[in-house]
């Protein structure tokens, strides 16, 4: 795929971006940063309006750690192509790590109106409810992710612990059962369902 892609850096511009562009993501993949921010850069001053050029230099400078440039990246990415769901995803990610919880959740929200059914989205939703400690809304998010993914025991486990905290020894033991089913080897959840067998 590299020696492909590198064949086309010598075409015309939009040819260019394209090519480094997939070039910068696959360096990216292999975690050689370096080449994949060259690849970015190439990508980017070729054509400035490639909202993935930009997406996988944000990629880059979040890997690096600047998060506030990443969002910068993220968000022109999104002002060239508003429908850019990886720009839009990560730009999630990026209000998550500068702690800005609100943000985070706006973005998740408006990319679950164009991805319903995206199990990223719903977990992120959902964990994001859980750092603002708000177990009900919390467990509304992890239920529809159940109902996207059903045989996810980490998922089921972690439904069973919300339930716990709540006091709902019913549902929490259905729940940590079900992940049993499926991962029978996940020690907290043997030891909860051990427990709940003493009492």
């Amino acid at each position: 795929a590299l020696e492909t892609l590198k064949m086309f850096e010598k075409k015309d511009s939009r040819l260019k971006s394209a090519a480094a562009t997939n070039l910068s993501f696959l360096y990216y993949l292999e975690n050689e940063l370096a080449q994949a921010t060259n690849y970015a850069d190439l990508a980017v001053n070729s054509d400035r309006y490639n909202p993935a050029a930009l997406t996988n230099k944000g990629n880059t400078v979040f890997a690096n750690g600047d998060y506030e440039k990443a969002a910068e990246f993220y968000k022109e990415a999104l002002r060239n192509d508003s429908s850019c769901t990886e720009a839009l995803y990560n730009l999630g990610l990026t209000y998550k790590k500068l702690n800005r919880i609100n943000e985070a959740l706006d973005c998740f929200l408006k990319l679950h109106a164009i991805l319903r059914n995206s199990a990223q989205v719903l977990h992120q939703i959902a964990n994001i409810y859980e750092i603002l400690e708000d177990p009900n809304q919390a467990t509304e998010w992890l239920l529809q992710l159940i109902s996207v993914v059903p045989t996810d025991p980490h998922v089921l486990s972690k439904i069973g612990k919300l339930y716990d905290n709540e006091g709902d020894k019913s549902q929490a033991f259905h729940y940590y059962y079900e992940s049993y089913r499926y991962f029978p080897s996940n020690i907290e959840v043997i030891e909860w369902l051990g427990a709940y067998y003493i009492d």
